[in-house]
């Protein structure tokens, strides 16, 4: 039989200043940063602890994120364990061709997985600072947004009881498809979208880096990369239709098609494993606009999607709930509402300079595999001029990294390999 008794319904709970939908990077820092104020939260998480410690995302942090994670006691094992990257590589037309961004920003990456970050700050703030997280909950539901009395409610995944918080913000960490973005009046929030027209596969191989920094393939059969998650772990992409079916690529056609794409003279070769991840990313870009509406806060992927291009989205995410933190809390501490009101604009300066950067770049890796002469010839322009122009090649490392090159008497990065690129 069908039961169509009503679920139970729980007390209501005791108020709280923030209710934080999402345990993603920008959901967990947020809380970290509210708890050490003294602000109160409750986390709400739709998947198991296990799973958000283990799922497969984003690899590298740029430096003012570490920084910043470090100011707040957030990095300590980042900062032992992380391996840095201070060059990327550029696999083209036989030669590869290494870019120093570090020797021209000052700055470098840290490779450190999401997993990894997620499991610190998931320890750091249910664990050791016993901060209210809730995971496996069902059917969240936001409201009153544009009230003074908002509310999330959701099931309990234990007792089945329907639960209602109360709180003075809501902070939407759900990330593209979560429930807070779609909580956004229709006639409020405009989403402003690229679609690149290409596919990435997406894929995770049991295998040691080949390479001490990330490569990517310029190829006119499609872009490739190789960039490193941990000594035994690599990520790799391989550019594909849009829509394509990762049962299309077995394991002898993907290591097949890297070596073609990624192979050059004088570079090691592919160390091959085990494929434990094979997914196709349909390569686009969106940004919702404004982030906020009355007392609901957008952070991360809810706000905002940068596809993997150039490694931006994680970065962002941090920054989001960097801002978020520093508004509430000033909030909570004086009644100062400046950082809320102005916290959409803040967010979106950088988030709409990360995404010109992203897409600048994915026509420099996609131009030579469009099948069109023109689209290839200026991409292979954009990449020349990194190598040449000390100006374009600031520009760059500043771009990449996210942070103010230091250029100094006009000198030009050096490949490693070949002559700076002279023969195109």
């Amino acid at each position: 039989m069908i039961d169509f008794s009503p679920a139970p319904v729980s007390p209501p709970e005791p108020r709280v200043p923030v209710v934080i939908v999402g345990a993603g990077p920008a959901g967990l820092t947020l809380a970290n940063l509210l708890r050490d104020a003294s602000v109160d939260c409750v986390v709400l998480e739709q998947a198991s602890r296990e799973f958000i410690e283990q799922r497969p995302r984003a690899g590298f942090l740029e430096e003012w994120a570490v920084r910043a994670l470090e100011r707040h006691g957030l990095a300590g094992r980042l900062l032992e364990t992380a391996q840095t990257h201070s060059e990327c590589e550029f696999r083209v037309d036989g030669e590869r061709l290494r870019f120093p961004y570090t020797e021209i920003s000052g700055h470098h990456h840290f490779v450190y997985p999401q997993p990894l970050l997620v499991t610190d700050l998931v320890h750091e703030y249910a664990d050791v600072k016993g901060g209210d997280i809730r995971f496996g909950v069902r059917d969240v539901e936001v409201h009153g947004v544009d009230t003074d009395e908002p509310s999330v409610s959701y099931t309990d995944p234990d007792s089945g009881e329907h639960r209602r918080i109360a709180c003075e913000v809501i902070a939407g960490c759900d990330g593209a498809r979560g429930v807070t973005r779609a909580a956004l009046p229709p006639e409020r929030a405009h989403l402003a979208r690229l679609d690149h027209g290409v596919g990435w596969l997406a894929l995770l191989a049991e295998a040691p880096p080949s390479s001490d920094c990330v490569v990517f393939g310029v190829h006119p059969r499609g872009f490739a990369a190789h960039m490193a998650r941990s000594p035994q772990v690599t990520r790799y992409y391989l550019e594909v239709p849009p829509g394509d079916d990762p049962a299309n690529w077995p394991h002898e056609r993907v290591w097949s098609e890297l070596r073609e794409r990624l192979s050059v003279a004088g570079a090691p070769p592919l160390t091959e494993g085990r494929l434990i991840e094979k997914r196709v990313l349909d390569m686009h870009n969106h940004v919702v606009q404004p982030m906020a509406h009355g007392r609901l806060f957008l952070a991360g992927d809810a706000a905002h999607l940068v596809a993997p291009i150039a490694a931006k989205g994680m970065n962002l995410a941090l920054h989001d709930a960097l801002l978020l933190a520093d508004a509430l809390i000033a909030y909570h501490r004086t009644g100062d509402t400046g950082g809320m009101r102005g916290y959409s604009a803040a967010c979106l300066r950088r988030v709409w300079q990360y995404q010109e950067f992203s897409e600048w770049f994915a026509e420099l890796l996609h131009g030579p595999s469009s099948g069109d002469p023109f689209r290839a010839g200026k991409a292979i322009a954009r990449l020349r001029r990194l190598f040449h122009s000390p100006a374009a090649a600031a520009a760059f490392a500043e771009s990449y990294i996210g942070a103010t090159p230091k250029v100094t008497d006009g000198k030009l990065p050096t490949s490693r390999q070949g002559d700076s690129f002279s023969h195109v």
